[in-house]
Parts: structure tokens; sequence; C-alpha cells
């Protein structure tokens, strides 16, 4: 794997490197010292993924992800010293494109690496999204009529991968003051980044939203979210569960899984909706939705970030509608409104 590093700072630079350089087969194929810098070395030489700072002068990272994004597409991890303090350009960065973040690893006083695990924990996930992926979980059917499906919420599924997170809010902005359904949200990003995710999606949108929590039911009017690498599933008595299976699936948590586990549990047909992203994931679990009656949306080509999901879906005839990120929310008004 061939890796771009962009920081201003020679000691961060000096770490990433070692870092990168010390896994068997992956090598650094530039580095640059601002984001003005890596667009014009990203579109002369596109890496398999690039480190990017955040805070640089002149071209920050959020611009430079989304420079990158739209010239010269490639998977970007940000790479941040203090996520605290950067917290609303973190999920701008992801939004912008930047595929999952993580804190700047450092030496320590023996000279020796600190914190670089979670760096090496998502450069070897990447590395495993980009081989074929496996058939999405299959669940046995549970869904069936009965005397409480008519109490039942209307359910609204939301996928998402890379610049999700400004596609998934500017979706849910849509629905404010308060959604008449529940709604349940899939977006791929590292666990220790989930939580602030969720906080962050609240502050956009002013919605009700928290973390998925095992064991609860989705109820009409909150948002929750994955915030596991585990997958979200949901179990046959229609409460959320995390589920470590299928393991070798390179998506965690996985669009399909939770799609699927929907199609199979939740007896109601609700709404369900694939945003932008690289790979396929969320493809074949949108395909079962529909199939099953559901109403099914996938994100545009002209306002993906990366039409990779949503492409999948609409080849695979999966999306009753593809639509403009803009046109996906007044859509799920139109549905439910119509119910």
């Amino acid at each position: 794997m061939r890796i771009g590093i962009v920081n201003d700072l020679a000691l961060a630079q000096a770490v990433l490197r070692r870092v990168v350089e010390s896994v068997p087969g992956y090598s650094v194929a530039w580095s640059a010292l601002d984001g003005a810098e890596a667009i014009r070395k990203a579109a002369a030489d596109r890496p398999d993924a690039i480190l990017m700072d955040l805070i640089m002068p002149g071209v920050d990272g959020v611009e430079a992800t989304r420079q990158i994004m739209a010239k010269s597409p490639c998977p970007i991890l940000i790479v941040t010293a203090s996520v605290g303090a950067n917290f609303g350009k973190v999920y701008e960065a992801l939004g912008a494109g930047g595929l999952d973040a993580v804190k700047t690893p450092t030496f320590g006083p023996d000279g020796q690496m600190r914190g670089h695990q979670p760096l090496l924990d998502r450069l070897a996930k990447l590395g495993r999204q980009k081989q074929p992926s496996p058939p999405g979980a299959a669940f046995s059917s549970s869904a069936a009529s009965g005397p409480d499906v008519g109490r039942l919420p209307e359910l609204l599924v939301i996928g998402a991968s890379t610049g999700g997170p400004d596609a998934v809010s500017r979706v849910l902005q849509t629905l404010a003051p308060a959604p008449k359904l529940a709604v349940a949200v899939v977006q791929h990003i590292g666990p220790d980044f989930a939580g602030g995710f969720v906080t962050w999606l609240a502050r956009r949108t002013g919605l009700t939203t928290q973390a998925a929590v095992a064991g609860e039911a989705p109820m009409a009017g909150q948002v929750v979210v994955a915030v596991s690498d585990n997958h979200l599933v949901l179990r046959p008595d229609r409460r959320w569960e995390y589920s470590v299976e299928p393991a070798e699936y390179p998506y965690r948590p996985s669009v399909d899984v939770l799609f699927g586990s929907v199609a199979a549990h939740w007896p109601r047909p609700g709404v369900a909706v694939l945003l932008t992203g690289m790979g396929s994931d969320g493809a074949r679990g949108l395909l079962n939705l529909r199939q099953r009656g559901w109403h099914t949306i996938a994100q545009n080509e002209a306002t993906s970030v990366v039409y990779g999901m949503p492409k999948a879906a609409a080849e695979l005839g999966a999306a009753v509608q593809v639509l403009p990120l803009d046109e996906i929310g007044p859509a799920i008004r139109t549905r439910v409104a119509g119910r």
C-alpha cells in the first residue's frame, strides 16, 4: 500500500513515516507540508491512501480533503493531534470525504512510537476493504403481520460512508423538529469517534439523537447511531443488538448487515436510504428491503462525494428512487405523509 503523508510538522511527518514503514508492503508515496502541496501531489501521483493533518497554514485538511476527493479521489484518513480541540473540523473533514479519523502517533522519551496501533488498525481495515466483499449476513425472516404491527413506528434506516457525516446531517435536518418515524444510522467510522459523531449530529440537526443501545427498541422521534466496530442489527424481538458476525466482513459496522436484519425482522415496510461512500456496502441490503416492499432511495452521482455504494445499489436495481442529496429528505417526508 502506497501512502501519502500530509503534515506541516517535521516531527509528526517523521513518526508517521516510521509507522507506515513498520509494516511490510507499506511505503510512503510522497509527503507534503500543507494542503495545497497535497492537492498537487495527489493529482500527479494518486496513492492508495493519504494521512491528512487537520490544522495547517494556508489550505487546511478540510479543504484539501474536499479538493482531493473532487479531483483525485482516494481514501483519506484524518490524522490530528487533538480531537477534542478540533471537534467540529474533524466532522467537517469526514463530511468532505475523509474516510475515518485517528489521533496522531508520537515518539516517547525512549524514541519508541506511542499511540500508533489505532492508525495501523485503520490502515489494515482499509486494506481489507479493497478485497472482494463476502455476502452480507443471512437472517431468517421473522417479520410477520399481527395485531401489534399497526402500533409499530415507521422505520427509516440510513447507511453512509465517505462523505457521509454531512450527507446524513442534511437528510435528517429536513425531518426537524421531530421525525414521525424511528431512525437508525450506520456511518462507517471508527468506534472511538462514533460517540462524537452522535453529539455532532444532534447539534447539526436538532433531533433527539443517541447511540444505539443493545436491548432498546426503535422509537418514533428518535435517531439512533451505530457506535461499535461490531454490526448494529435488529433482533427477532425487534430490539437493537451489536453482533460480531459476520466477523470476516470488511465494513464495520456494515450497512448490509443492518439492512438485512431489518428486512428479516421489521414487519412494517419503511424507508431505506443509501448515501455517498466507497465500495458497495449496503447495495444488496437495499435490494433486499425493496423486494420486501420498502421505499428505497440512493443518492445520485452528481451530489455524492464518492459514487460507490449508491452506484452499486442503482446498478442492482435496488433503489426505487435515485435522487440528489437535497431531494432525499423531502422525498422521505412525502412518503411518510402519504401513509
